[in-house]
């Protein structure tokens, strides 16, 4: 993970959610967390350590292609060793340093890099610039352009036949930084490396023949007063075999899913294909406590059966009563159904792939007459990063809703801030307000957006703050009606399935005067939809009389 670009984490909790989903969905899989190389990186390191990561990774500002924006090279944090010394420092001081496997890397190139990484802390070390090097790039700086000169980043075949790096090449160069290693801890008397790792303490020692004018009153001191217990903890590196098995920490036993889902028979009888014709159903209660609800059973699908997710007749349905908590169906496979009556916190849908979602709120209140369209029934950053299924909402979504969408198809009545945020593909049917900044960084896929205004009404001026495209980041999308005849009935489509599946009061008005209402229906399209035959009818193309001979 590498925090600063994801769009599901704002605080050290978001980040802790986020590999607990992870971890349900692959309980094998080791989780690392990078951290770019600066001051407060220790307090941060302690924070990933206790949201259950594996590997906290402390990335200097050296290194790298090159192909990376100005700013980004010129403000990429400090040296590794900085970095390096401060999360080892405070690992071990909170009792944390044995839970986690510390990796460094930001300009490795020798053996000397390695033996002082592991003197400050580090129990692994990443090559990655001097490894592609030493399989044949030049540093052109040219990686985003397709042009690379020696083939190593493009997709053009004359360029790539010129690519002249073999697996030996890399495998060549580190063995001679292994046996510079191996030179170093010869000289120092020890027989591996995790017997060096933390004692800059004992080895480090400032040179007392240079003291430059201009460095005289700077301290190294952190540099060498390293800690070897903190909380009652004695520090004890990893050793090279406990490396190499890499042991992952999991999430706790007692997940939603092994008590009420994996458990049932009938629920494994359809992860092996055998559902019967009929599938299963699970019904039961959650509360907010219980988080990534059928992400674990998820994995267990993408294990058994991949992208296909389960076979027809094998299908899976969890009909849940309550308040479930953040995460579910996060990574949601082909095949299960995932039906709430009650409501559901943040980042609901969070990067499925395929199956459906319908959240509806309690009957009991429904049957009194309460308006769900008024109500918020998921919280903020749903379907962040989905690449396929369908949501449907009886109620309103939180912030950032669809945001990274890359292929889901969602019907909500009402968002917050944000809707549709960096969208590449899809399509998303909005039937009730939302807030500002609409399709903000949206490359693809389609938002339709219900304006109860009557379409006849004159329109508000454009900047008068009442206007729909007001709410709109017209930056890179552009807004109109419905117009087209494909573009009304993949709507009505979308509205029809949303009432189906939720029993939407709100829907159902919609389409019971259809022909009145799709006229105050508005589209969000980004350049590359403008062909979509939702967006613009296709222009017959006349026939070529045949040339005569």
């Amino acid at each position: 993970i590498s925090p600063p670009p994801r769009h599901d984490i704002y605080s050290i909790e978001d980040l802790a959610q986020l590999i607990f989903d992870l971890k349900a969905v692959n309980p094998a899989a080791g989780v690392s967390v990078k951290l770019v190389a600066e001051p407060g990186i220790g307090t941060v390191a302690a924070g990933v350590a206790k949201a259950n990561a594996d590997v906290v990774q402390v990335s200097g500002h050296d290194g790298g292609t090159g192909a990376s924006p100005l700013s980004s090279i010129k403000h990429a944090g400090s040296s590794w060793e900085l970095g390096l010394a401060e999360t080892h420092r405070t690992l071990v001081e909170n009792g944390l340093r044995d839970k986690v496997c510390v990796r460094v890397d930001g300009g490795m190139r020798t053996g000397l890099d390695v033996i002082m990484g592991a003197l400050l802390g580090g129990d692994e070390f990443g090559f990655g610039t001097v490894a592609m090097v030493a399989a044949g790039c030049v540093m052109a700086r040219v990686c985003h352009l397709n042009t690379c000169p020696v083939g190593v980043t493009t997709q053009r075949e004359d360029l790539r036949a010129k690519f002249p790096g073999t697996p030996e090449h890399v495998v060549n160069y580190l063995a001679f930084v292994a046996e510079e290693v191996r030179w170093y801890l010869a000289s120092l008397g020890c027989k591996s490396l995790d017997e060096l790792v933390g004692l800059g303490g004992e080895l480090l020692q400032p040179k007392q023949d240079a003291n430059p004018a201009k460095t005289k009153k700077l301290t190294t001191s952190f540099l060498t007063d390293l800690p070897t217990e903190g909380r009652g903890k004695q520090f004890k590196a990893l050793t090279a075999a406990e490396l190499q098995a890499g042991a992952v920490r999991a999430n706790p036993a007692n997940h939603w899913d092994h008590v009420f889902a994996l458990s049932d028979a009938s629920v494994q009888k359809c992860l092996e294909g055998k559902g019967g014709g009929s599938g299963a159903t699970v019904e039961a209660q959650v509360i907010n406590t219980d988080r990534a609800v059928g992400t674990v059973l998820s994995g267990e699908v993408a294990r058994n059966f991949a992208e296909a997710g389960l076979p027809e007749g094998s299908e899976v349905t969890l009909k849940m009563t309550g308040s479930a908590g953040q995460s579910m169906g996060a990574f949601l496979s082909k095949g299960l159904l995932l039906r709430l009556e009650g409501e559901a916190n943040d980042y609901v849908g969070k990067g499925m792939a395929g199956g459906l979602i319908a959240i509806v709120p309690p009957k009991v209140l429904t049957d009194q007459g309460w308006a769900a369209e008024d109500n918020y029934i998921v919280g903020n950053t749903v379907l962040y990063g989905a690449t396929g299924g369908e949501l449907f909402a009886r109620g309103r979504a939180g912030e950032r809703f669809a945001v990274r969408n890359s292929g889901a198809t969602a019907v909500v009545e009402g968002t917050g801030d944000h809707c549709l945020e960096y969208m590449t593909n899809g399509a998303v049917a909005v039937l009730g307000p939302t807030g500002r900044n609409i399709g903000a960084g949206m490359t693809g896929g389609l938002g339709f957006f219900y304006d109860a205004r009557p379409a006849d009404w004159p329109e508000p001026e454009p900047g008068s703050g009442l206007a729909f495209s007001d709410s709109v980041n017209l930056a890179g999308v552009s807004v109109q009606r419905v117009v087209t005849s494909h573009g009304r009935d993949f709507l009505k489509q979308l509205v029809t399935k949303h009432h189906e599946e939720t029993g939407s009061a709100k829907a159902k008005r919609l389409l019971d005067n259809w022909d009145e209402e799709v006229t105050k229906f508005w589209l969000v399209v980004p350049p590359s939809e403008k062909a979509n035959p939702s967006v613009a009818e296709r222009e017959e193309t006349p026939a070529k009389e045949p040339a005569l001979v």
